[in-house]
């Protein structure tokens, strides 16, 4: 363990995939060149579009997907650990996966991770969201050894289920991940308050780069890509929305300094429950 320079790209995808492709590859690029050695985009780099129908019909299946492909040639060519958020990933006639994946610095795809957790919600002021209308849900966790760190991958709306973030840790993930597409009103409540929970509960680096702005289909996004320290410290945010990226570097050997000063994992127990009723 040791130092390492990491960086999140913040964007705002629309609906065109190749223009979306070519603004990653912009701001990549730039995180490469101040010396990045993990650099992170968004959930839904490759295409953000509201509308199932028009989203099924430009969008592709896994094997050959032009998002997928860009990543891992921009991997190889800089010689990075390229973590594609995530993008739209076609299932079939009527469903696709919200998926993320992890690029090695060959280019080669080392871990795919498809989000769990729908955005089923109704907000205030008549915003809402099914993600299920669109999407299938994931049902499983990765954690992936680099062999010079451990990384935990998540999306956006898992934040809000921190058992994902829990057996990643235990698993010995010092990095937590969180690609995210935050709303406006979730984000300007919740969004570094959830993800520094998660940092300082598990003792780990998260790293969550964001979509933000106005988008081509109607959404609004909070922006704010963040890094947080294991003991809940800001060690770099954007502190708007527009396109860009945050450059850091982080020293790994925190996340056991943190554990071992709050040994919450090794304390942790599991339990029962009792519901008790006391009806008069």
């Amino acid at each position: 363990m040791g130092m390492m320079r990491v960086a999140c790209v913040q964007m705002r995808s629309g609906t065109n995939e190749a223009a979306n492709i070519a603004a990653m590859e912009k701001l990549v690029r730039e995180a490469a060149g101040e010396g990045a050695v993990y650099v992170q985009t968004p959930e839904m780099t490759g295409i953000m579009e509201r509308d199932p129908a028009n989203l099924l019909s430009q969008i592709s299946e896994d094997e050959g997907n032009p998002v997928f492909a860009a990543a891992a040639s921009l991997a190889r060519e800089l010689g990075i650990w390229l973590h594609l958020g995530s993008t739209a990933i076609k299932l079939g006639e009527r469903k696709a996966a919200n998926r993320g994946a992890l690029f090695s610095p060959r280019g080669q795809r080392v871990a795919t991770y498809d989000k769990i957790h729908m955005f089923d919600v109704d907000l205030d002021g008549g915003e809402s969201y099914r993600e299920s209308n669109r999407y299938e849900p994931g049902g499983q966790s990765v954690v992936v050894d680099t062999g010079a760190f451990k990384l935990g991958m998540a999306v956006c709306y898992d934040v809000r289920f921190p058992r994902i973030f829990r057996k990643q840790a235990q698993c010995g993930a010092q990095i937590l991940t969180l690609p995210a597409a935050f709303t406006r009103p979730t984000g300007k409540a919740h969004w570094k308050t959830l993800l520094t929970a998660r940092a300082i509960e598990n003792g780990a680096f998260v790293i969550a780069a964001a979509q933000g702005g106005e988008h081509e289909d109607g959404r609004a996004t909070w922006g704010h890509s963040i890094i947080i320290g294991p003991w809940g410290e800001i060690v770099g945010e954007l502190e708007h929305d527009e396109p860009g990226i945050l450059v850091r570097d982080i020293d790994l050997q925190e996340a056991g300094d943190a554990r071992a000063k709050i040994p919450a994992l090794a304390n942790e127990r599991d339990f029962t429950i009792s519901e008790i009723g006391t009806a008069v």
